[in-house]
């Protein structure tokens, strides 16, 4: 049964796929912020009803969803649903600033650009699902992969914050190498066409190369984005549709919001404490759970922060917060690699830090993770050895008195 509604799912996202090329930009034209607005409505809202429906799906159980162990109820669903919604929409933001890269590198035509956003989700359907579906069963195998990719997503974090996507690098792109090699390419554009036949011989055109550089950049987005979602939910519907959903209007909320990403000076900051957010959240779930309403009130008060704070900068014109993040990333990428050993001591000792202080509910573990979170701290931070010197102090002084309590208790015998 539950194999019927992924199929009615998957149809319903193709025909409405069809619809959108073939009825309502069935001619190829530049498309205005006016009317990439009132798409990006469209599908928003379509997701909200969407959201609806997965409520009374699994409050009422239809199609047996939700009666895996542990139960999962509809209001539980929902805010499942609306929260890896929100994480996919908001990380695929930065996806935006790539794909604007790429059309201005290749020059593509303002009216053929929908038509390759439109067949870049077709292969995003299928490479979307394939992955989600490895990811569950690299989970349900083994449950230790969800430290890894929480470890992953605080990596990705730092990399967010550190690496600018100012230049595009296409020599270095696996599938535009492999395209040069067994293709011939036309030097100029051919309409909207993806392939033309010269000499009786297939040519492909810019506007393919274009299609399979913008696929290759989805992938490695979604190897960031779908560990993320595995934070907020385990059920394979669930990730599924909100990934889709929010892929859905990624094409409108380009064209709305390409032109004025620059404008949000704050914003990549705010993704990357969301994605540490995430990646500690995961790293946490087996000693502290977030409940789903408090992490979805979490990352909704992060974008608001970042949006809000990139609004107040845009007043205050040189404000070095504002310029530190829109433009001098090279140069702090540069003191990162010269600090790179501090960096990477300081993640990976405050996570078994914090791992250990959240260990603090049971007996026993605590007392051995939080010393080693802060003897690996100490190996690089001054306050962190002098806080490990006074624990190790602590220690021997405990050690020599439970000692001397022993020595007493032997010779009273």
């Amino acid at each position: 049964m539950e194999a019927g509604l992924w199929i009615v799912f998957i149809s319903l996202i193709v025909i409405l796929l069809i619809l959108d090329l073939g009825v309502f930009h069935r001619n190829s034209h530049a498309i205005s912020t006016r009317e990439a607005l009132t798409w990006s409505f469209f599908w928003i809202m379509l997701a909200l009803v969407f959201n609806v429906f997965i409520f009374f799906l699994y409050e009422n159980h239809w199609f047996r969803m939700g009666l895996n162990e542990p139960i999962l109820k509809g209001k539980e669903a929902a805010l499942q649903f609306l929260a890896g919604y929100v994480i996919e929409k908001s990380l695929s933001l930065d996806n935006i600033v790539v794909i604007a890269l790429v059309f201005s590198y290749f020059k593509v035509p303002s009216i053929y650009q929908h038509r390759v956003l439109f067949w870049g989700i077709l292969g995003v359907l299928v490479l979307r699902l394939i992955m989600i579906l490895g990811g569950i069963a690299l989970v349900s195998l083994f449950h230790w992969i969800n430290y890894i990719f929480g470890a992953f997503l605080i990596f990705t974090a730092i990399k967010m914050l550190v690496i600018q996507h100012d230049r595009l690098e296409t020599k270095n792109n696996l599938l535009v190498k492999l395209a040069y090699r067994y293709f011939p390419i036309t030097s100029e554009f051919h309409g909207n066409r993806f392939f033309v036949r010269s000499k009786g011989h297939l040519q492909m055109t810019p506007l393919f190369l274009v299609l399979l550089v913008i696929e290759g950049s989805d992938v490695l987005f979604a190897i960031d984005s779908i560990p993320a979602i595995f934070a907020v939910t385990k059920e394979p519907f669930i990730i599924f549709t909100s990934n889709i959903f929010a892929i859905l209007g990624l094409r409108s909320l380009y064209f709305a919001l390409a032109s004025m990403m620059q404008k949000f000076a704050y914003l990549k900051a705010s993704l990357a404490l969301l994605m540490a957010f995430v990646g500690m959240k995961m790293l946490m779930a087996n000693y502290y759970h977030i409940p789903i309403g408090v992490s979805l009130a979490i990352i909704g008060g992060i974008l608001f922060v970042g949006i809000l704070a990139s609004i107040f900068a845009q007043e205050r014109e040189g404000a070095p917060f504002a310029l530190f993040f829109a433009g001098v990333q090279e140069s702090l990428l540069q003191v990162i690699i010269k600090h790179a050993r501090k960096m990477i001591t300081l993640v990976v000792g405050s996570t078994i830090l914090l791992i250990g202080i959240t260990l603090l509910v049971l007996p026993g573990p605590a007392f051995i993770v939080i010393p080693l979170g802060v003897a690996i701290l100490a190996k690089e931070f001054l306050w962190a050895k002098k806080l490990y010197k006074k624990i190790k102090g602590y220690s021997k002084h405990f050690i020599n008195k439970v000692s001397e309590r022993i020595t007493k208790m032997k010779e009273d015998k």
